[in-house]
């Protein structure tokens, strides 16, 4: 129960300090925009190649599009801890008798909720573009969509503990995210790219998730993507939410 209170307390605050300062999710939201105004109508022209998916080209390009919005939104957390710790704010924390994975969780989650907002925004703008809904597939691609989130905070976090610096950060988070988000297909499908990298892209488990999530939006739920895509993300959830709950023990005892 302790560890519940500790995570509602950190994850307001967070909550409560993001939205006092919204630049971020200003910022989070208006590049996706971007290229849905800018680059979405571009799909229109090659929707009807051979090997783009089914479903029309803003139902295959919006998904990408949230799965990139969920990538760098939860990637570069770390940049708020750093400037925590630079304050003394971890510091302080150190010694309260506050569970050391709630100052995890409370913040992945506050990630999260900020991601489902701006997920929201870019859905309800794509629909004049030709987005076509279907409300069951798009409630359970939000869901995947906050195990991006899950999966990829806690990296951010641990990597911040350990740099201690934006400037050290920056570079190491797009040395990661970069080519996460390339080999994922999240501007053009992968079905459209040549053999050798459609084999280096079924290693990339964001492929799996923009496969997932488009089958989703297109109400292919028989699809066996929707399966491995989710499998894979919790796994992985789970996994980097341990590594994150160890980095702040260790950073936290």
């Amino acid at each position: 129960m302790r560890t519940i209170r500790d995570t509602w307390l950190i994850f307001d605050r967070s909550l409560w300090l993001t939205l006092r300062n919204p630049v971020w999710v200003i910022m989070g939201v208006m590049q996706p925009i971007l290229y849905l105004l800018l680059f979405g109508p571009l799909l229109k022209n090659i929707a009807s190649m051979p090997g783009f998916p089914p479903g029309g080209a803003f139902n295959v390009f919006v998904p990408g599009i949230l799965v990139m919005t969920a990538l760098f939104g939860s990637a570069f957390v770390g940049f708020g801890l750093c400037d925590e710790m630079r304050e003394g704010v971890v510091e302080r924390m150190r010694v309260t008798p506050m569970s050391r994975v709630a100052m995890l969780l409370g913040r992945s989650l506050r990630d999260v909720v900020i991601l489902e907002a701006q997920a929201v925004i870019l859905v309800v703008l794509s629909v004049p573009f030709g987005l076509e809904l279907k409300i069951e597939g798009i409630v359970v691609a939000f869901g995947l969509l906050a195990l991006i989130g899950l999966m990829m905070s806690p990296v951010s976090y641990v990597l911040a503990l350990v740099l201690q610096s934006e400037d050290a950060l920056a570079p190491v988070v797009n040395a990661v995210a970069l080519p996460l988000l390339l080999l994922s297909g999240v501007m053009l499908p992968m079905s459209l790219a040549p053999d050798w990298l459609q084999k280096i892209a079924d290693v990339n488990p964001l492929y799996h998730a923009v496969a997932a999530i488009r089958a989703l939006f297109n109400a292919n739920y028989g699809d066996t993507e929707i399966l491995i895509g989710t499998a894979v993300l919790a796994v992985l959830a789970v996994i980097t939410i341990w590594m994150g709950a160890r980095a702040f023990s260790r950073a936290a005892a």
